[in-house]
């Protein structure tokens, strides 16, 4: 068996796993704090709502459908989630086939792709039509959603938030005696506590720590872009993702007997199945994977770096829009504001989906209806969210290069890994431009 972890190893399993006019009459104004107040239709109005993140219809309905179908059963809208399946047709094939599509939702790391459909619209004007009160959301969410479209226009509003925190195994950690991880650690106190978890027991290894490379590198602590909004050009070979890269990967795997796993398993480590002690990984992992239910966790705020003390992940908010092609749009504007009033931002928060609302109440009932809420859950507010850097529609196609660009690091150095991520992104780009 190899003696090296592979590029394409890292890359497959570190990756987890996301203008018509407006019909009808602008609705009563209402801020966030008011739960919409919709008028009944004369006639029923479905809206299709529809998501490259892959969330399945139970886990959509579960979080947004069955409290927005409740909201509005006497005003004669409905909403339904048409889910793109692996086996079924995907959002280009809806569209060839006639399919209405109202709403799209995703989040920040894949919302860009609206583009590929040419289903985003500019919501400003509409916001404003329907008085949402931008003010009431934390602000750097509607700094991630003007990103989200690469400039200055808002193709979708933020409806919740998500960001990047450390889950630990207290099983294992109480099975080697060692003491659980801090609510505010550096990088350093990260990877002692890996060396000291990253161990055998009998025939089984235990990895000290891992993470998911896609999000850990579009959340990055440090608010690097994965391209220059100027040369359009790949970003990653300089000095700043290189002290990412060493901080976030190198180390802590160096550290946390990665290579002694892979070996033996040519596999990455997963924390699910208590293969690792700790894994930085979204706050919203508790909700969306069921296998949270059968592991003794909790978490801590992810470790921060001594010349930013204090200073998180970026913000990773999933983002609701009116597309350009509803012939209703004005019901669908109803839809996003409620979903994005303290009414509904309540009920989300208190099942442990992080709000967008800057409300210390609904901030303050975080979790407190979640099958988890004896866990530290409030975690995910302690750091401050890094600033939300450019996001280029072409984002996602150069991302597996940079998660390729671990392994090249591991087995050989992050010289040579970052500038063949470069190389490779540009040749991508390239190829693209001339399409």
């Amino acid at each position: 068996m190899s003696r090296t972890i592979g590029p394409k190893l890292i890359a497959a399993a570190l990756a987890l796993a996301v203008a018509a006019a407006c019909s009808g009459s602008p609705p009563p104004a209402a801020s966030p704090d008011e739960g919409a107040a919709p008028e009944k239709r004369s006639e029923p109005v479905e809206l299709f709502i529809v998501s490259a993140s892959g969330d399945s219809l139970e886990s959509f309905n579960e979080r947004f459908g069955d409290m927005i179908n409740r909201k509005f059963a006497s005003s004669n809208i409905k909403v339904t989630y048409l889910p793109w399946k692996k086996e079924g047709p995907g959002i280009p094939e809806m569209i060839t086939a006639g399919q209405q599509i109202d709403m799209y939702f995703d989040s920040i790391g894949i919302f860009p792709t609206v583009q590929n459909y040419n289903l985003q619209m500019d919501m400003t004007d509409l916001v404003k039509q329907h008085n949402l009160d931008l003010s009431a959301f934390e602000p750097v969410t509607l700094q991630a959603a003007h990103a989200a479209s690469g400039g200055e226009e808002l193709w979708g509003v933020p409806v919740f938030n998500n960001n990047l925190v450390l889950y630990y195994n207290k099983d294992i950690f109480d099975k080697f005696g060692v003491a659980y991880p801090k609510e505010a650690m550096t990088w350093d106190e990260l990877n002692e506590l890996a060396k000291s978890l990253g161990r055998s027991d009998g025939e089984k290894l235990y990895v000290g720590y891992t993470t998911s490379a896609n999000h850990a590198l579009r959340m990055n602590q440090l608010s690097q872009p994965y391209l220059n909004p100027d040369t359009q050009q790949s970003a990653i070979n300089g000095d700043l993702w290189r002290k990412y890269y060493e901080t976030a990967f190198l180390q802590p795997y160096k550290a946390a007997g990665l290579q002694s796993f892979t070996d033996k398993n040519n596999r990455m480590p997963n924390f699910l199945t208590q293969e690792a002690a700790m894994f930085m990984y979204l706050s919203s992992a508790i909700f969306i994977n069921k296998e949270y239910e059968t592991i003794n966790w909790d978490m801590v705020p992810i470790p921060t770096l001594p010349d930013q003390p204090g200073i998180g992940s970026q913000p990773y908010p999933t983002f609701f829009s009116v597309t350009s092609t509803s012939k209703h749009k004005d019901e669908a504007m109803e839809v996003i504001r409620f979903l994005v009033s303290e009414e509904a931002q309540m009920q989300l928060s208190k099942k442990g989906i992080m709000p967008v609302l800057n409300s210390p109440a609904v901030k303050e009932a975080f979790g407190q209806e979640s099958k988890f809420k004896d866990r530290n859950l409030k975690a995910v507010f302690v750091n401050q969210f890094a600033p939300v850097p450019y996001k280029s529609r072409y984002d996602s196609l150069v991302e597996r290069t940079y998660n390729e660009a671990v392994g090249v690091a591991l087995n050989q150095d992050i010289n040579t890994a970052l500038r063949q991520a470069e190389e490779k992104a540009n040749q991508i780009l390239t190829t693209e431009a001339n399409k």
